[in-house]
């Protein structure tokens, strides 16, 4: 409970409750419920209509789906299950184009059920055959896999369905079960509607799954960028260059300037590439730091935020301007601690006299390696490179 106490204060979430759990799966469940039912003493919370169910170790739940099960629980009245790929309980189609759940399949065992569809749920279809071995490792018989959906989570019932099921249920049931589809249609005698699923509420299982796990956040918040400039600059400047640059290199990628930089950050953009013109330094990524600590932006998630600076070797000296760009490990280590990415690119802005062209290849060649880093940095997302100056 300290452990959970502190995670919710941690990430500041709101409107949590939290109730002590079982010795089982089921157990835990009942007990939430119970937190829940207005029949018990020391309620402190009120009834849902409808009351949601899932798994701590399914964290890549989209709201749309929420939304789904939620609203397929109160059109079809009782229960609105969500089902991928096997990993638990098999769920039978009696018949695969009605596609409607006749039984929970649970060794031999058979189960009756009341008329009419009354639930609707998302399917997918199993990818592997189901086996059943004998007492001595030899196969017994097999399943026809176009018969079978896996049950997954969430799933969604009307409160007064799930929470009587598991007001009737046994001790074996609460002790053994794992299904919470299977106790209401046990004890609530309804049939339950079949809705094609998603692939991504995959269970984090085991110690590799971390990894992939790890990998799917990095995608799903390396794909929008925003391109923070001064809005006072001349549209012909060479950070406009480089913000149409990264629009054409990262195609999987949505690239918007920060004009709006309040709504930007509201709408979760957690990659930031703040052009600095050279007279003013680290003026603008100051800026921009400041106003994403102040979101709590970085809470959950790390923000990257890339400093830009565009240096001409011929026309400025190397050794002052490399002193106050190098300024950023300061800035680096401070906010590390605020969960926050940051790393340096220096860009090359070459000028060559009286050879547009030349300058025009040179400056291209530049802003090319600069996208290559850039998305280098915000598709790995590597602690290591924090503080770090990079040049292209």
């Amino acid at each position: 409970m300290e452990t959970m106490k502190g995670i919710i204060q941690r990430y500041q979430h709101k409107r949590i409750s939290l109730v002590e759990a079982g010795v089982t799966r089921h157990r835990s469940i009942f007990n939430g419920l119970k937190a829940l039912a207005e029949d018990q003493p020391n309620c402190r919370l009120s009834k849902p209509e409808v009351v949601i169910i899932h798994d701590a170790v399914r964290p890549f739940v989209e709201e749309d789906v929420l939304l789904k099960v939620v609203t397929a629980a109160q059109e079809h009245g009782e229960i609105a299950p969500y089902f991928i790929p096997l990993q638990h309980e098999l769920l039978y189609n009696s018949d695969v184009y009605e596609n409607s759940i006749a039984h929970v399949w649970q060794d031999s065992e058979q189960e009756s059920f009341g008329h009419g569809i009354k639930a609707s749920g998302a399917i997918r279809p199993l990818v592997s055959t189901v086996i059943s071995p004998s007492a001595d490792s030899c196969l017994d018989h097999s399943l026809e896999r176009a018969r079978y959906r896996a049950s997954e989570m969430p799933q969604a019932f009307l409160f007064d369905v799930i929470y009587e099921a598991y007001q009737q249920c046994s001790d074996y049931d609460l002790e053994f079960g794992t299904e919470c589809l299977h106790l209401a249609l046990k004890y609530s005698h309804i049939k339950a509607k079949l809705v094609e699923g998603s692939p991504d509420l995959w269970k984090v299982t085991y110690k590799r799954d971390l990894y992939a796990a790890e990998s799917i956040i990095k995608e799903r918040i390396s794909q929008k960028v925003c391109v923070v400039m001064d809005t006072k600059e001349d549209e012909e400047h060479v950070g406009h260059c480089l913000e149409e640059m990264l629009k054409t290199e990262l195609n999987h990628v949505k690239v918007t300037s920060g004009q709006d930089l309040q709504q930007i950050i509201l709408e979760q953009c957690y990659n930031f590439v703040c052009v600095n013109v050279m007279t003013s330094d680290f003026e603008e990524t100051q800026r921009l730091l400041n106003m994403v600590e102040e979101s709590n932006l970085s809470i959950l998630y790390p923000v990257v935020v890339i400093s830009v600076h565009f240096l001409d070797y011929e026309s400025v000296p190397l050794g002052q301007k490399m002193e106050k760009v190098m300024q950023i490990r300061e800035f680096a280590k401070e906010a590390k601690k605020r969960n926050i990415l940051l790393s340096g690119l220096l860009i090359y802005f070459p000028q060559v006299e009286n050879n547009r062209g030349l300058e025009e290849q040179k400056l291209r060649e530049s802003l090319r390696q600069g996208t290559t880093i850039i998305s280098a940095l915000i598709k790995e997302r590597n602690s290591g490179l924090i503080g770090q100056l990079l040049v292209a």
